[in-house]
């Protein structure tokens, strides 16, 4: 207080002046105290902020070794990419196969007659209705047969419509073809082709009125063949290491399980090999293994203890940061429990950890053992699961999963929803031939049949083109396979479980005798039932997900007899422990988000003791003037008598 002054005594003294520096006094203290604690504690609130997003980022890093794909990685090399290019989905086996490009995959192509050619693409066409038709034509018998798995399809041309005006009607109804107008020096004419490529997706093309007969088009009709066609539709037709394979595509998927092949050239010949990417899956390893160093770096700076003239870390004395800290180290440096293979450790592939707590990488040793097994170093990172029966397929888990080996017991299969008709006479009448039906609980439009005699297989193709084509099953995916047998037709939902279902809610007269249905629902499906570690699972198609300490582990039960069915194993790996770890620690209910709420109730906690401050202060400040003004008033009286006394004397 030696900073303290007054202006004078009796009744010249500042009392206000001298109250508020009294007060400052004693207020600097106590703010001084207040701002370093809300400085600290925006410092650590900041730095467990700066821990989580680096604990985040680690997490990331995890995110593709948490899946045996990551350790898959293939890569195809084509000797010869004149012929086709190849990809290779991970989990492909490796491999080397001969392939031949015989022939490319065609897309049907008709045109106007030559010899008819249009002056303008404003010439009248005419108008009526087109009804389109996929299939495949027969040269060796001259005959059509429709493709089952598309419908037919109808065209609406306008009145009076011109060459333009029939070539924008054809696109605008998305039908599965494609018009377009091409000048061949003598005239326009109207080209229309099959959007798909392929044998199976040939035309046959009705018109409803002579004004359209130019754009209709029979394949059994060797005129229209010879004046329409521009371009057969035909298959692809390789051959992999001497076995003949066909495709409706140039792109063909799954001729070799995993691989997916582009063709280019016909008439070449070239080499595939499928191998393993192990320069991918190294990367991604040594992604890891930086991510933690980063994680670790961050954690030494914000835990510095400012020793020897160094920065104090916001987080130095956190126990918190220090205990998820050890916890990773101590995952990082134990085996995986439950593996068996050559790797069960991060010291396997090279990964050891120096005296400052980092992680240092052989790469010599961690590239011989993804060379070597590279299942085993996915075992050791990823959560796998594997069934000993090869008709049940392990499908996921979810993170409560208890990892270990638990036994299959199949009751019941799945089965799907199906329609047994009365036999069938084949004969579709012209009249009311039409019927709706649902499948798997949706409900299609009105189906009209074409009325004729059919042969048993050509109405089931016939029927399953029909209801796969409606617009309401067609968007909602429910489909069906119709097939003939014993002089009857079998509709069955391509679903499986107790939602598959197959019900006719209307069939005309026309149709009900020609295909031996009427209104009523047929036999609905079956879920799978069956036990999964001793406990009834939970079936759902062809499905059954465990419940009990394997809750979440799903299957898929593909066929086979019922009984025991072998085994189930789930193991979790290191990138899947720490990515739990991790989820469990950056969770809203974790330790860093309980240690940051207290550091935010300490903060809401120094408003209040501000508040306090402020109280005391006006107090005291209350309690100097009242003093001050009462000495104020007694000096002055003191002065009054001494001016009167003083006043005496020299009188």
């Amino acid at each position: 207080m030696a900073g303290i002054s007054a202006s004078g005594l009796g009744s010249g003294i500042d009392i206000n002046g001298l109250v508020s520096q009294l007060v400052a006094a004693q207020r600097q203290p106590m703010d001084q105290r207040l701002s370093a604690r809300e400085t600290k504690l925006k410092a650590q609130i900041s730095g467990l902020g700066t821990f989580k997003s680096a604990l985040s980022t680690f997490q990331n890093a995890l995110s593709n070794l948490k899946k045996t794909d990551a350790f898959q990685i293939m890569k195809a090399a084509v000797s010869d990419e004149k012929a086709f290019t190849a990809t290779a989905a991970n989990g492909a086996q490796t491999g080397t196969y001969a392939i031949k490009v015989d022939q490319l995959a065609q897309a049907h192509r008709l045109a106007t007659p030559a010899a008819q050619a249009f002056a303008s693409t404003s010439a009248t066409v005419g108008s009526g209705t087109l009804t389109v038709q996929f299939g495949t034509y027969d040269s060796a018998a001259n005959s059509f047969a429709a493709n089952a798995s598309k419908s037919t399809q109808s065209i609406v041309i306008p009145a009076n419509s011109t060459l333009a005006g029939a070539r924008d009607a054809i696109n605008k109804a998305d039908v599965g073809v494609v018009a377009n107008i091409v000048n061949d020096g003598n005239g326009y004419r109207l080209v229309i082709g099959s959007k798909d490529s392929g044998a199976a997706n040939s035309l046959k093309i009705t018109a409803s009125d002579p004004s359209l007969s130019l754009l209709s088009f029979d394949p059994t009709n060797a005129a229209d063949r010879t004046d329409k066609q521009t371009q057969a539709a035909a298959d692809a037709k390789i051959v992999v290491d001497g076995l003949s394979v066909s495709s409706a595509s140039n792109t063909l998927k799954e001729v070799i399980p995993g691989v997916t092949l582009n063709l280019k050239t016909a008439g070449t010949a070239s080499t595939l090999a499928l191998e393993q990417n192990n320069a991918e899956i190294t990367k991604g390893i040594e992604a890891f293994v930086k991510g933690y160093n980063d994680l670790l770096g961050s954690v030494k700076t914000l835990t510095a203890s400012g020793a020897n003239g160094g920065k104090q870390g916001a987080l130095a004395n956190d126990s918190s940061v220090r205990s998820v800290a050890g916890q990773l180290r101590g995952m990082l440096g134990s085996a995986v429990a439950g593996l068996s293979g050559s790797v069960r450790s991060l010291g396997d592939l090279g990964i050891s950890t120096e005296r400052d707590g980092t992680l240092k990488l052989n790469s010599a040793k961690l590239q011989e053992a993804v060379a070597s097994n590279a299942g085993d170093v996915a075992a050791l990172f990823a959560r796998s699961g594997q069934t000993t029966d090869p008709q049940i397929r392990y499908v996921g888990a979810t993170s409560e999963t208890q990892g270990g080996q638990y036994d299959i017991a199949v009751a019941k299969l799945a089965t799907r929803g199906r329609y047994a008709g009365a036999p069938a006479d084949l004969n579709v009448g012209a009249a009311d031939a039409a019927f709706s039906l649902k499948v798997d609980g949706v409900a299609s439009g009105s189906i009209a049949l074409t009325a004729g005699t059919y042969t048993g297989t050509d109405l089931a193709a016939e029927l399953q083109s029909r209801i796969n084509g409606d617009s309401a099953l067609k968007a909602a995916g429910a489909n069906v396979t119709v097939s003939y047998a014993n002089s009857a037709l079998t509709f069955s939902s391509n679903r499986y479980g107790a939602s598959s279902t197959i019900e006719f809610t209307a069939v005309g007269a026309g149709a009900s005798g020609a295909i031996g249905a009427s209104v009523g629902a047929g036999e609905a499906g079956e879920d799978v039932q069956g036990s999964v570690g001793g406990v009834a699972a939970t079936g759902s198609g062809r499905r059954l997900t465990a419940t009990g300490s394997a809750a979440g582990l799903a299957i898929e039960v593909s066929g086979g007899a019922v009984g025991d069915r072998g085994k189930v194993s789930l193991t979790d790996g290191l990138a899947s422990r720490l990515d739990n770890l991790l989820t469990d620690i950056l969770a809203s209910d974790g330790p860093l988000s309980g240690r940051t709420e207290s550091l935010n109730k300490q903060m809401k906690n120094l408003g209040n003791e501000r508040e306090a401050v402020d109280r005391r202060m006006d107090v005291m400040e209350a309690r100097y003037r009242a003093q001050f003004t009462a000495m104020d008033q007694l000096v002055s009286q003191l002065s009054a008598t001494g001016s009167f006394l003083t006043q005496q004397l020299m009188a």
